[in-house]
This record gives structure tokens, sequence and C-alpha cells, in this order.
């Protein structure tokens, strides 16, 4: 079955996930760039870019995707900022109102600021030897909801996370070129 999976192409990583999800796909589907709300409903599966959250969700509500997004049947591949614009809520900052797709506690830039970003080689559920993940002004969750699987942890909390068909991390899978969980996704969406 050929699959469709749309990239969120607002702000952000977005030619990284573009690329990653064409590699991963092969000749099974297509990746196309998305801005506009009426797209959301055609694609099997979405990509939440890392980027800037706060810019990210200002142009979403400006777009009008908000409701669609929300209202999503496929499955979300959400990093970094993605991460928190899928959350229920966000700690330490009641003035930015996440989209709530997924119950989850998300501290943004929980490493500190870009100067502590870092690489770092961890363990993963599902994956047969670490990966090697690539954390900038990161996010982590520090609360997950029922039903919610915790796939990669660090010390500072929760760095990947699924719950059905979504999933979420905090650092970009796409920018290593280990395209594990890439492919992860892209088998539970049956492509």
């Amino acid at each position: 079955m050929a699959g469709r999976i749309g990239v969120l192409a607002l702000q952000g990583d977005v030619s990284e996930h573009a690329l990653a999800f064409t590699r991963a796909l092969g000749e099974k589907g297509e990746v196309s760039l998305f801005r506009d709300a009426s797209d959301i409903p055609t694609f099997d599966g979405i990509a939440l870019p890392g980027g800037e959250s706060t810019t990210i969700m200002r142009l979403i509500h400006k777009a009008g995707m908000q409701r669609p997004l929300q209202q999503y049947e496929g499955g979300i591949f959400a990093t970094c900022a993605g991460m928190v614009l899928l959350a229920s809520e966000v700690q330490d900052d009641s003035l930015f109102e996440p989209l709530g797709i997924m119950d989850m506690t998300v501290k943004r830039n929980a490493f500190g600021r870009q100067r502590e970003s870092f690489e770092a080689d961890i363990e993963c559920n599902g994956l047969s030897s670490p990966f090697h993940a690539i954390f900038i002004r990161a996010p982590v969750a520090t609360r997950v909801g029922y039903g919610t699987e915790v796939l990669a942890s660090v010390p500072q909390g929760y760095a990947a996370v699924r719950h059905g068909l979504h999933m979420a991390f905090a650092f970009h899978p796409e920018l290593g070129g280990d395209l594990r969980f890439h492919r992860l996704f892209l088998e539970r969406l049956g492509l």
C-alpha cells in the first residue's frame, strides 16, 4: 500500500523531515510539505518538526490548523518542538497552550540553552541497539498518561514516547541518518 506522509512546513527543520521520510518510505509512498489545514486529512501520517514551539503554534493558529490537527485520525511523528505541541500540558508555562493530542506534561528546554545541546547514545525500547540521539535545546516529558509507552528515558525525563499511532521525541531522529524510528512509525501505520 502506498502511503502519504505530510510534513508541517510552517517553521523548523522541515526539509530534514521530508528527506528522512522519503528515504524511509522508499518506493512505498510519497512525502509532501503542507501549510494548509485542508491537506491534513489526506495524509496517513504527519511529521511535526523541531523548531520554535511558540512560533509554530502561533502559525498553526493563524493557518486554522489547530482543530484539524486535534481531530486527525492518522499518526503524528513529533520531534523536539513537535513534542511540546502534542502535549496536554507544558510545565512551568501556563501561557503556552499545546494541542493536547497526547496526555503528557512536557518541560521545554529541559537541558538548558542552545549551548547545552548534545548528542548521546541512548537505549530505546523496540530497538536492538542504542540510538544516537541529537538533543538541541530539547524538551522532555516529565509525566505521561495511561496507555503511553515510554521508548527512551534520560535522567531529566522521558525522551521518546508512543501512544497509539503517535510518537514524540525530545531529540531529532531526522538528523542522524538512523531511520529505525521512522520505519517503526510507518510500520504502525501499515505502510
